[in-house]
């Protein structure tokens, strides 16, 4: 049961899911070579809910088997106030990867919609020349920054000691919305030869439309939503949050369909899918993404 001012922050008022005939037309269906590209990416995205001794050991059963020739570099995080992190190199990807731990729904329902959380600019220190216009959930923000120094310290680490230039950042719920962070935190530190993608699970919106129009002209994002899960519609848009493009969104018949554009209404994208976020179902939240569930 959700209490009336929970339900009030999540949003009563419903996104009309009757998308234009361009929005409708340009939605396609991915092929099995294309879903089957981002099992790698599913798996760390659940060894992110690893403890650090189990991430660093890549002792996991078979979400660590899964990628068999990773090679960690660093771990963190207790769980509690700090999210689980890992990061390594995957040599078949050549890529670094960064994972942050996710959250239970009934764990991450709360952060998304205390009525004590506002949009707040980034952190100047951490994310120089960012323009003051954008602006970010000052949860997800807080819990970026108590991993950044450390997270970025690794990645340099990983990327000299196996001489890649590419990272992958990843993550499932809250650590969808960490690791989007770390997207625009790291590029500003390493170098500028540097290759980056981003694929979120389950990903709650971030921040505003100027954070969305950022991420849209300088990051590389996938974020994949299953079925009716509805941590993807919160914190609702009428409180000035929005999704940046390159959503995929997980049909009940199994498709998935990439849907263009920022928070697309189609029926067939999360927003006309979910248009409120308590006609959503909870259980979708962990999966199965491809046949993968979410945890370590």
């Amino acid at each position: 049961m959700f209490s009336a001012l929970t339900v009030a922050f999540l949003g009563v008022v419903t996104v009309m899911a009757s998308p234009t005939l361009s929005a409708r037309q340009s939605i396609t269906a991915l092929t099995t070579a294309q879903i089957d590209v981002f099992t790698p990416y599913t798996y760390y995205a659940g060894a992110g809910y690893c403890t650090p001794s189990r991430a660093l050991a890549w002792n996991c059963g078979a979400t660590c088997a899964a990628n068999a020739g990773f090679n960690p570099v660093a771990a963190g995080g207790d769980g509690a106030s700090v999210q689980y992190w890992f990061v390594g190199y995957d040599p078949s990807l050549n890529t670094v990867i960064v994972s942050h731990e996710g959250t239970d729904p009934s764990q991450i329902v709360p952060l998304v919609t205390d009525a004590n959380f506002f949009l707040t600019n980034l952190n100047s220190t951490l994310f120089p020349g960012i323009s003051s216009s954008i602006k970010v959930h000052d949860g997800f923000r807080a819990a970026q920054e108590s991993t950044a120094t450390n997270v970025l310290a690794a990645v340099q680490t990983a990327m000299s000691r196996y001489s890649t230039t590419s990272v992958t950042m990843v993550g499932h719920s809250l650590g969808a919305a960490i690791s989007l962070l770390d997207s625009v935190y790291l590029p500003l530190w390493l170098p500028a030869a540097t290759t980056f993608q981003t694929i979120g699970y389950g990903l709650p919106r971030v921040g505003n439309q100027a954070f969305a129009n950022y991420v849209d002209a300088n990051l590389h994002l996938t974020h994949i939503n299953n079925k009716e899960d509805p941590i993807p519609v919160i914190p609702d848009m009428t409180l000035g949050f929005v999704h940046p493009t390159g959503e995929v969104h997980i049909e009940d018949s199994g498709e998935w369909a990439a849907c263009p554009g920022q928070d697309n209404p189609s029926t067939q994208c999360i927003v006309g899918d979910v248009p409120q976020f308590l006609l959503g179902n909870l259980s979708d939240h962990s999966g199965p993404y491809n046949g993968i569930m979410m945890g370590c």
